[in-house]
């Protein structure tokens, strides 16, 4: 596995996000990262029980802020060589992907993740 150092960017798997940051501290089993963009917007609903509609509380899971920082574990942390996107045009095509594959997939648990983003949507823009 490669060590990454302070100041490096990458790609970042951060619960089901996914996202490009800048390395800020290294830990010894986390690195925290500095989110710059959004690369897949996370899932919605309930994490044990992933796409089912039918949970007692199904979740609205927003996207990390610009420049909020997480504990990543290092397994999770890739480099990333690409130019950075700009963070609101990366978390806009995020959602859009998602939209289309939501509506593609037409079932109970996609409708109610629609729902939720459009709701984020609103927060977000």
């Amino acid at each position: 596995m490669n060590e990454m150092k302070v100041g490096d960017i990458v790609t970042a798997i951060y619960k089901t996000g996914k996202y490009v940051g800048e390395v800020t501290e290294i830990r010894p089993q986390h690195y925290l990262v500095r989110v710059l963009a959004v690369v897949k917007h996370p899932m919605q609903g309930d994490l044990h029980n992933p796409k089912e509609a039918d949970v007692l509380f199904f979740h609205e899971r927003r996207a990390l802020a610009y420049r909020e920082q997480t504990n990543v574990p290092k397994q999770m942390v890739k480099p990333f060589t690409e130019e950075t996107p700009d963070y609101t045009t990366s978390l806009r095509a995020s959602l859009e992907k998602m939209k289309q594959e939501l509506k593609e997939a037409g079932t109970p648990w996609a409708e109610q993740s629609l729902k939720n983003i459009t709701s984020l949507e609103k927060d977000y823009f």
